[in-house]
C-alpha cells in the first residue's frame, strides 16, 4: 500500500537592512561599512547562503538605496531585492510577502545584516532545535554581566537577577505562516516590536531560547567592526 508522505517543509531567509544606523555615526550605514574587506551585509549573506537548505534569501533595503545593487550578492540566483520599511518589523514583513513561493508551514530564518560572524554550527543547531520545537527558536546568550536597574536619575535602583536573563540574537526561526500572523496582529494593534520572538510572544507563544556563541556580535559601535575582525580572523584560523 502506497503511504503519502508530507511534502518536506521549505527553509528561506529575511535580512532586514533598511535601517541607518544612527548610534554607529557613520556616514554610511553600518551594513555597507568595510570589514576583512568586504561590506558587513556580505558576510552575513556569506553566512546564510552557505546553508544549502535555504530556498532564497529576501534583503529589505531602503528603496533610495544606491549600495546594495553593487553588491556581488545581488545578483545571486538565491536573492531578492525588497523594499524595506521605517521600522524593521515593516521590513520584515514586505520581505515575508515577497516570499510569494513560500507555504505557511515553511521555516523562515530572520537574521540582522549587521550580524556578520554567524557560525554554521550556530545555524545548524539553531535548525535543529528551532524546527523540533512547537513555536520556533531564536539564537540567544546567557547574561553575563551583573544587571541593575535605574532610576530617572540614572541611579541604581535595585540589582536585577541574571540567571534568568538572555541577550536575544539572529537569526530567529519561526513558521512562515505564524510569524507573517504574528507582525500583521502586532501592527493592527500597535505593539512594539523589536525582534521577531517579541512578536510571537505578543500573540501568547514561548519561542524556544537556543545558546549561541558570543562571537554572533551586532556591529553597533565603531569598537565593534575591531571586535568582528578579530573574530573573523579567529573563523577562518579553525
Amino acid at each position: 500500500m502506497a503511504i503519502n508522505k508530507a511534502p518536506p517543509t521549505g527553509l528561506w531567509a529575511v535580512v532586514p537592512a533598511a535601517g541607518q544606523g544612527s548610534r554607529f555615526g557613520a556616514e554610511l550605514p553600518k551594513q555597507y561599512l568595510k570589514l576583512n574587506g568586504k561590506a558587513v551585509i556580505e558576510h552575513s549573506l556569506d553566512a546564510l547562503l552557505g546553508c544549502c537548505e535555504i530556498l532564497g534569501v529576501a534583503v529589505a533595503v531602503k528603496a533610495d538605496d544606491p549600495i546594495f545593487a553593487e553588491l556581488a550578492f545581488a545578483a545571486h540566483p538565491r536573492v531578492r531585492r525588497v523594499v524595506g520599511g521605517a521600522e524593521r518589523a515593516e521590513s520584515v514583513e514586505l520581505a515575508l510577502a515577497s516570499l510569494s513561493e513560500a507555504q505557511d508551514d515553511d521555516w523562515v530564518l530572520v537574521h540582522d545584516a549587521a550580524r556578520p560572524c554567524l557560525s554554521e554550527r550556530d545555524i545548524q543547531m539553531l535548525l535543529a532545535k528551532g524546527r523540533a520545537h512547537p513555536v520556533g527558536a531564536l539564537l540567544a546568550a546567557p547574561v553575563v554581566d551583573t544587571m541593575k536597574r535605574a532610576t530617572e536619575q540614572s541611579e541604581v535602583a535595585e540589582t536585577v537577577d541574571r540567571q534568568v536573563l538572555w541577550r536575544a540574537l539572529t537569526p530567529q526561526l519561526f513558521r512562515y505562516g505564524a510569524l507573517r500572523d504574528a507582525l500583521k496582529y502586532c501592527r493592527e494593534q500597535g505593539l512594539p516590536v523589536t525582534d521577531e520572538a517579541s512578536a510571537m510572544e505578543h500573540c501568547g507563544l514561548q519561542p524556544l531560547l537556543v545558546q549561541g556563541s558570543h562571537r554572533n556580535i551586532k556591529i553597533t559601535y565603531p569598537d565593534d567592526l575591531l571586535i568582528a575582525e578579530v573574530f573573523l580572523a579567529g573563523a577562518n584560523n579553525d
